[in-house]
């Protein structure tokens, strides 16, 4: 393939035009940046519509290694170009298109726990909810009525790459309760009121731990919904954790 020099070629175009959600939505592609999460995409398969690189910034074997592994050409890049489309700075000089995946209620399996985020607004703390999630075992993410986008580039970045391999099911609240309902699935909300200490609750598998999000919380009726409701204590002036340090403490506790 020729070498890409200008950020006016048709494709950089429309891998910048990714870093905005209307292409994001209207595509069905979304961006993957970084040798490490290139890798996992590939490795978990999912399916890539064109790598970009730039061969003076590849300084790994590893990178090498996995330009050679595709069934297609990769579009070689020169540096400044890719400094253009890179997110941040000192691009790893690796860059995939990738499709989107629908992950439905239908389709999810037996399960033991996982994690439902209502309406989160920080797409930071959905990655990381995500790498944690996969650290301790967790098998399924619940996004419950919107909030952030999936495929934001930081969920992608944040995750660590347990974005292409842990299901991730987008709902609305009511579908999510029905369902969990049919399924006889303990659901733990979580609430600065509830009076159930969450170091005492031994939770009953298939669990979801249910949170807010950041600046609400659960709404009363949502707690209502949730078999038990647990609370962290706190020693300090704060009222509060940030959501994905919340959800690693009870992660981490429940998991045991």
């Amino acid at each position: 393939m020729n070498l890409i020099t200008s950020t006016s070629n048709s494709l950089i175009k429309q891998a910048r035009a990714l870093r905005q959600k209307k292409a994001r939505n209207e595509s069905g592609l979304f961006l993957v940046e970084g040798i490490h999460h290139v890798g996992e995409a590939v490795e978990a398969g999912w399916e890539i519509d064109t790598i970009l690189y730039a061969s003076g910034l590849l300084t790994s074997p590893f990178a090498h290694e996995l330009i050679s592994r595709f069934s297609f050409k990769p579009q070689p890049v020169t540096a400044q170009v890719m400094e253009a489309l890179a997110d941040k700075e000192n691009p790893q000089g690796i860059l995939a298109i990738v499709r989107q995946r629908k992950s439905q209620l239908k389709d999810l399996g037996p399960f033991t726990r996982a994690v439902a985020l209502v309406s989160p607004q920080d797409p930071g703390n959905v990655g990381t909810i995500l790498r944690t999630l996969d650290a301790v075992g967790a098998n399924v993410l619940f996004l419950l009525d919107g909030g952030v986008e999936l495929y934001h580039p930081t969920v992608v970045r944040a995750s660590m790459g347990t974005l292409f391999w842990k299901p991730v099911i987008q709902v609305s609240f009511a579908e999510f309760l029905d369902w969990s309902r049919k399924g006889k699935i303990q659901l733990i909300g979580t609430s600065a009121k509830a009076d159930v200490d969450y170091q005492t609750l031994v939770p009953q598998i298939p669990w979801v731990l249910v949170l807010g999000n950041e600046q609400k919380g659960l709404s009363k009726e949502q707690t209502a919904a949730c078999d038990v409701s647990v609370s962290l204590p706190m020693q300090g002036r704060v009222s509060s954790l940030n959501l994905a340090v919340a959800a690693g403490v009870l992660l981490y506790q429940f998991g045991k």
